[in-house]
């Protein structure tokens, strides 16, 4: 099944890619002119004005960070993709740069799709991307046409690139239309790519190719295939190798799942990101040694990527708004990025997603509340108004009765309107609960603790809390929730609260975060 690998790239341009590019720039200044900042993210990476979905070509290049990301610069609704992009010399200030592709080539002419960078052998950066086209020519009626596609960037601070062109074309009668969001790295001697594919059966898959020379790929075999058959596509596709806590190797296999039924607490969203743990050896399928587990339980958590800089594997993913309704469309401006994590494996063997050690330079004063303990039903105002905040707080489950206790955010007076963070004891999860919120979608979502961690007493919760967003870390990461939380208006304050029962808390401190830049 080599055939539709040609023997040089492609490049078929259609259109003009400055001309493109200064278009969409004026979409977004004009999008960023009436943009309301109501729930606009102080340290949360978002586009200045327009639609945002995957985080792209992550990458630590020439001393700077950079992070690209899907962007629809006419609108806050999904469109024509480009790329976003900003840079930062410290994961703190983050800086706007020129958007890097627009569509202008035949085989991308309705959108330059999701895609990684990687840095060759002689230490210059390639990026690789999926070119999008509508199969019927005009809309997604008729499916879709994609192919793998290559760029080069033309200076070290990646403000532009020259497109090589496609690289990878699509054998249409192998696929039912996609067939995106290529992963590129290498291992021994030979680059690898790996990307999200529904078969011609309808089965999610990821294929494997391989390379000597970067742009000449050749297919392998299907990597993986998702055993539920209702999965029809693995998204934003991701591969990488980890050391347990006795040194052995496992690799990650990351994907976001396209048609998975919700059971129980499983898959209560849209689609669902998650990862297995297993083995890989080149050229050989992936063998999974754990069942598909979420990378993060909350509400609105997609397309997640990561790369791996000195011996970090650090991981960017997108705060999707999956379902209406979804008020930020209204202000000129729709999705964010999450914090930066690094991903590490536990004692236990599991994954954990901590934020980065950088985001603690974020942090630009201290209120430490010491321990604090509530009666029966007890509340204490923790900020009468917080609108960009971490706070760190131990529970000590074994001194405290309360069948639910933590944290109500963006809590405003007027119409009584809060978004719950807390620990379900009736349940042993830790919860995102937004019932009481006026705006936006509600709903809870649940976090698992595992045995060990109920039976230790304690439990510890870093809560993010921006101005229109809340991103949860259990017990240093062991369980993430990321969840849009739209206030109303008024002062936002945050209670700590007990219900049918005590709460023993044994430290919080409140942290306000500055802004990284962005707004």
């Amino acid at each position: 099944m080599t055939d539709f690998t040609p023997e040089t790239p492609v490049l078929t341009p259609i259109r003009d890619h400055a001309a493109e590019l200064a278009k969409a720039e004026a979409g977004v200044a004009e999008m960023a002119a009436k943009r309301n900042n109501r729930w606009y993210p102080k340290y949360h990476i978002a586009s200045n004005g327009g639609w945002i979905n995957d985080p792209n070509g992550l990458c630590f290049y020439k001393g700077l960070w950079h992070v690209f990301y899907q962007l629809h610069p006419y609108g806050t609704q999904w469109g024509p993709m480009h790329w976003g992009h900003v840079s930062s010399t410290d994961m703190l200030s983050w800086k706007r740069e020129p958007i890097m592709f627009a569509p202008s080539l035949e085989q991308e002419k309705d959108g330059v799709f999701s895609g990684s960078a990687v840095i060759d052998d002689n230490g210059d950066l390639r990026f690789y991307y999926t070119g999008h086209r509508w199969a019927n020519g005009h809309d997604n009626t008729g499916g879709d046409w994609q192919v793998q596609m290559t760029a080069l960037p033309d200076n070290d601070e990646l403000t532009s690139a020259t497109k090589q062109g496609m690289i990878i074309d699509c054998p249409t009668d192998k696929v039912d239309h996609h067939y995106r969001d290529p992963k590129v790295w290498k291992t021994g001697d030979t680059w690898y790519m790996t990307f999200g594919v529904s078969s011609a059966d309808k089965r999610g898959q990821m294929w494997l190719f391989s390379s000597k020379d970067m742009v000449r790929w050749e297919y392998e075999r299907v990597l993986f295939q998702h055993p539920d058959p209702d999965v029809f596509m693995l998204e934003c596709p991701d591969f990488f190798p980890i050391k347990d806590k006795d040194g052995n190797e496992k690799w990650v296999i990351g994907f976001s799942a396209m048609g998975s039924k919700p059971s129980g607490f499983m898959n209560r969203n849209v689609s669902n990101a998650g990862y297995m743990i297993g083995t890989w050896e080149p050229g050989s399928e992936f063998k999974p040694e754990t069942e598909f587990r979420l990378w993060d339980c909350g509400h609105n958590y997609y397309a997640p990527q990561s790369f791996n800089v000195e011996g970090r594997q650090i991981v960017y993913g997108w705060m999707s708004p999956f379902v209406q309704p979804i008020p930020m469309e209204d202000d000129g401006w729709c999705g964010q990025l999450t914090l930066p994590r690094e991903i590490t494996l536990g004692d236990d063997g599991d994954v954990v997603t901590a934020p980065v050690a950088e985001m603690e330079g974020l942090r630009e004063d201290t209120l430490d509340h010491g321990s604090i303990t509530l009666d029966m039903d007890g509340e204490q105002i923790i900020a009468d108004d917080a609108e960009a905040v971490e706070i760190e707080m131990t529970i000590d489950l074994a001194a405290s009765t309360a069948e639910r206790a933590g944290l109500k955010i963006h809590a405003t007076e007027e119409d009584g309107a809060y978004t719950y963070v807390a620990y379900d004891d009736q349940i042993g999860r830790v919860v995102v609960d937004r019932q009481a919120m006026a705006n936006g979608d509600r709903g809870y979502r649940a976090a698992p603790l595992t045995d060990a961690e109920l039976a230790s007493g304690k439990l510890d919760l870093r809560v993010f809390v921006d101005r229109g967003s809340v991103e949860v870390y259990v017990n240093g990461g062991h369980q993430v929730l990321s969840s849009y939380s739209y206030a109303s208006e008024g002062p936002r304050a945050i209670k700590l609260v007990a219900e049918s029962g005590s709460l023993k808390v044994d430290s919080l401190k409140l942290h306000h975060m500055k802004s990284i830049g962005l707004e």
